[in-house]
């Protein structure tokens, strides 16, 4: 178990000094290099010496031995550190191995993952051996751990054991844990979840927040209990109170907050010009809106609202690093460090041209390079969904007298029902339409109406779900029952159905929650969904998201969940399960 304690065992350790020695060759050099030098805040020229994925020199000496050493003449560019996403969601469609794959062409090669859908999807042992697996492709992969399901879930005692969650945060490749999407409880006297803060805390891991609309008190409660990071401030006000309560300040631009721009010009207004309490974070973003980059986008918009470029791409290195003590492995070209490095044309422009992950090329003078490394999902308990049951008629009976509206892509609100639904059908002439959540292994359902998803659309059915139930929606009941039914044949996925045929499928052939697509092949099946919801009434911009926080118990008001139709305000099942 060494290899999983350890980043570089004792013989890879005598194999780098062997390298200064002048026993072994370095296998990159990087000559005449102009790089950012965090520690003096400059651009420093400076060989650097590359042995396998780690960086074992930076000065002006070159090394004694070049057999077989690949040199690059660094004249032009300008080298920065790979980029951090200190906060992912690595199952939103795409997986980790092809989020990780297209982020690193960006030049963002280390993400600190979200384990939500790891831990209620798959056995601890199969979750760590995906883990190792993990290791092997050329972005550096880190977790965190969830202490609470994001929604109300049947037996969530049984889920979130107290043995889990330790296994988790002792784990050497996790560095946090939650995001605190339940701190309420935590609030209320939830002292199992205020247990694994101690923990983590006693393990020198951080906390992160998810505080959105939190007041002043709240904060400081909240970093009494132990947190340390927030991701959730929307405008300067509420970043300078995060400050004012000694957070460290995750600033978000993502596919439903796009709010970077915005906030960089409210704190600048408010007097704040001190960054390194700062970092960026795209916050799990929808496949289509990383079409441009990922934390690179951060960096430019950043610069553009005058954060001197320097602090701009501290925020999207070295000050992630510190913060979650791996300083001495990310976040600066220095010795000893992972040799994850960005080349640039010039410094205001943060897409870089040429990327080393790992020490390997994963875009090379502005081609990008195919990933050789190959994770056999199946083995891990990702294998093709298989539905043993069946959907009828009978399943889409409805006679609650209140459903849900769409206030936003992720806000709902309960309303009273007033159409007539008795015939199987519904008008086309308002956004009402049929809703209904049914349990992954067939065993409850829910159903209950949707207003403001949209207006012509007839059969629609996603097992991309938060709780990885399945979701039907629709005008026509024939239609809902259609798409399930070619969504279950085709092993998961989202199927939209109309007047009888199938117009529309995304298969996820990994447990019927994620693709095994590349990212532009899953970005253009993502925009074409959009596209088609759209032209069929739905009026928001986002809805991966929406089809993901349906049952989400961290936004306000109503959600549809495992237990229930449940009031978020006052912690209540409105209308349970009804069981099949």
């Amino acid at each position: 178990m060494l290899e999983q304690r350890y980043r570089w065992k004792n013989k890879h350790l005598r194999e780098h000094v062997d390298v200064l020695d002048g026993n072994r060759a370095p296998h990159i050099l990087l000559q005449n290099a102009t790089y950012l030098n965090q520690s003096l805040r400059k651009w420093i020229q400076a060989n650097i010496w590359i042995y396998d994925d780690r960086i074992v020199y930076v000065g002006g000496n070159l090394p004694d031995k070049l057999d077989d050493c690949e040199i690059v003449d660094c004249q032009g560019n300008l080298l920065v550190p790979g980029y951090i996403e200190p906060h992912s969601h690595p199952f939103q469609l795409y997986n980790p191995q092809t989020l990780a794959r297209y982020a690193s062409y960006f030049g963002t090669t280390t993400l600190i993952n979200d384990n939500l859908v790891l831990f209620l999807q798959l056995e601890k042992k199969k979750a760590f051996s995906l883990l190792k697996e993990l290791r092997n492709i050329p972005a550096s992969m880190y977790w965190w751990c969830r202490f609470d399901g994001q929604t109300e879930l049947r037996n969530e005692e049984t889920i979130f054991t107290h043995g889990d969650v330790k296994a988790w945060l002792e784990h050497d490749a996790v560095l946090q844990g939650g995001e605190l999407t339940a701190w309420p409880r935590l609030l209320a006297g939830d002292d199992m979840m205020l247990h694994w803060i101690q923990e983590a805390k006693r393990m020198r891991k951080q906390i992160e927040g998810h505080f959105p609309g939190a007041s002043e008190k709240t904060l400081a409660k909240m970093m009494l209990f132990g947190a340390d990071c927030d991701h959730e401030a929307m405008t300067g006000k509420e970043v300078l109170s995060r400050l004012m309560q000694g957070y460290t300040v995750s600033l978000r631009n993502s596919s439903i907050r796009p709010d970077l721009e915005n906030i960089l010009k409210e704190i600048h207004e408010l007097g704040i010009d001190q960054y390194d309490n700062f970092f960026f974070t795209t916050d799990g973003s929808s496949p289509s809106f990383h079409e441009k980059g990922f934390i690179d986008t951060m960096i430019k918009i950043a610069i553009e609202q005058g954060v001197p470029i320097i602090d701009a791409y501290n925020m999207a290195t070295i000050n992630v690093a510190r913060y979650y003590n791996i300083e001495y492995l990310h976040g600066n070209i220095a010795t000893g460090r992972v040799a994850n490095i960005n080349f640039l044309q010039c410094e205001t422009d943060p897409a870089p041209v040429s990327v080393l992950a790992k020490g390997k090329w994963v875009k090379r003078d502005g081609v990008e390079l195919e990933d050789s490394s190959v994770v056999h999902w199946d083995e891990y308990g990702f294998g093709e969904l298989q539905l043993d049951w069946e959907l009828d008629s009978n399943d889409l009976e409805f006679s609650m007298p209140f459903g849900f509206e769409m206030v936003n892509d992720v806000i709902t609100k309960p309303y009273s029902i007033t159409s007539d639904y008795s015939d199987g059908n519904l008008s086309f002439e308002h956004d009402e339409c049929y809703f209904v959540m049914v349990d992954r292994g067939g065993e409850w359902r829910i159903n209950t109406m949707v207003k403001g998803f949209a207006n012509q659309l007839c059969g629609f059915a996603s097992t991309y779900s938060n709780t990885g139930d399945i979701v039907l929606i629709g005008k026509r009941k024939d239609d809902m029952l259609l798409a399930f039914q070619r969504m279950k044949e085709i092993g998961g996925g989202i199927v939209i159905a109309e007047q009888g045929k199938i117009i529309f499928e995304m298969r996820l052939a990994l447990k019927g929650l994620i693709s095994d697509k590349t990212m532009p092949e899953l970005i253009k099946e993502e925009k074409e969904l959009k596209q088609l919801l759209q032209d069929r009434g739905y009026v928001f911009s986002d809805p991966i998201y929406t089809l993901l926080f349906f049952s989400a118990t961290h936004l306000p008001y109503i959600r549809v969940t495992p237990t229930g139709m449940y009031d978020i305000m006052n912690k209540t099942v409105l209308f349970p399960t009804i069981m099949r």
